[in-house]
């Protein structure tokens, strides 16, 4: 059933993807604000308190539902499952901000693709060279990829199994999406939060991002330049604060033999600016910091698509050859 739900959802997410500011992103938005404005004074524990209400009761509600209907019909169940998958996995929910900035580097248009990229990533883009504007879209992007796709992917397929239906899936967006809300609030907004509840989110999402983002970096390599990608999986990955997002980074530079990473402009990337201090050696540092390869030009957006399709492809038969195997015996 798991493969199949994933393959419905992204067919339907194809054909039909959700519109900029649905309801749904809208309603997610509204229920961390509820909850932080009715369970959080402050303390320690309230953090936890917010946090389990805020992840982990959507997912309970989720497999609620999902066992409630499959205790009447399995086809209903995964119909459930779709539904859920629909709003929670696919590449359309961020890959019109891609296309957008893609369409307008093409048209020589780099004013417009800096905007694009200021209203996607609500970073301050408007004095990013060439060069450091199509490695921050790459970044972007390949994270974007891996959260909205790879990681609730793993998921899903992982709780599922266990007869959990989608729990897995909503799990992972709701971590995801209250890491980024509650550090969003603080950076931008400039309002007052709980710093224990905005440290506690992003711990808590890194652990459930351990091993997605560890199988996102293995499929990129897979499918990519497997040596390079390996290599600079072990070599550079620490020229990133994050450890999961610098090993996803890293392999996806070695698979495309592109240079990610590098010094940037103050304030350009808050959350992922590169750090020596994370460990990189000094014999691993190429072009301030960056992963060796040729710098990023236009055609390396392309080659990003057909690596992020690639490796899709790639977890999609394995599943459905645990399915097959899973039937058989």
């Amino acid at each position: 059933m798991s493969f199949f739900a994933v393959l419905f959802a992204l067919l339907i997410e194809q054909l039909k993807p959700l519109p900029r500011g649905n309801v749904v992103h809208d309603a997610l938005t509204g229920w961390l604000r509820w909850t932080g404005r009715n369970f959080d004074a402050g303390r320690d524990h309230h953090a936890w308190v917010v946090w389990g209400i805020t992840t982990v009761v959507p997912a309970l509600l989720a497999w609620g539902i999902y066992a409630g209907i499959a205790h009447f019909s399995l086809l209903l169940a995964l119909v459930w499952n779709v539904a859920v998958l629909y709003v929670t996995l696919g590449f359309r929910q961020f890959s019109h901000y891609y296309t957008d900035i893609r369409d307008a580097l093409d048209r020589g248009d780099e004013a417009e693709a800096r905007r694009l990229l200021t209203e996607w990533r609500h970073l301050d883009a408007s004095e990013l060279p060439r060069t450091e504007l199509l490695r921050h879209v790459i970044e972007h992007s390949l994270l974007a990829a891996h959260r909205h796709v790879f990681g609730v992917f793993f998921w899903f397929v992982l709780l599922s199994s266990f007869g959990l239906g989608p729990a897995g899936a909503v799990l992972y967006r709701m971590a995801e999406y209250a890491s980024r809300y509650w550090a969003f609030k603080s950076r931008t907004i400039d309002a007052a939060v709980n710093e224990r509840l905005m440290n506690l989110s992003q711990r808590l999402f890194n652990l459930l991002d351990h091993v997605p983002a560890r199988l996102t970096a293995f499929g990129f390599a897979v499918v990519g330049n497997f040596e390079e990608a390996v290599t600079c999986w072990r070599r550079d990955a620490g020229l990133w604060k994050h450890p999961n997002e610098g090993i996803i980074l890293a392999a996806a530079a070695g698979a495309v033999g592109v240079q990610l990473g590098g010094a940037a402009a103050p304030g350009v990337t808050p959350d992922r600016s590169k750090t020596f201090e994370a460990g990189a050696a000094p014999e691993a540092v190429f072009a301030e910091g960056s992963t060796p390869g040729l710098p990023p030009e236009p055609g390396h957006l392309r080659s990003v698509v057909g690596l992020v399709w690639r490796s899709v492809v790639l977890w999609m038969l394995l599943l459905a050859l645990l399915s097959l195997a899973n039937l058989v015996g």
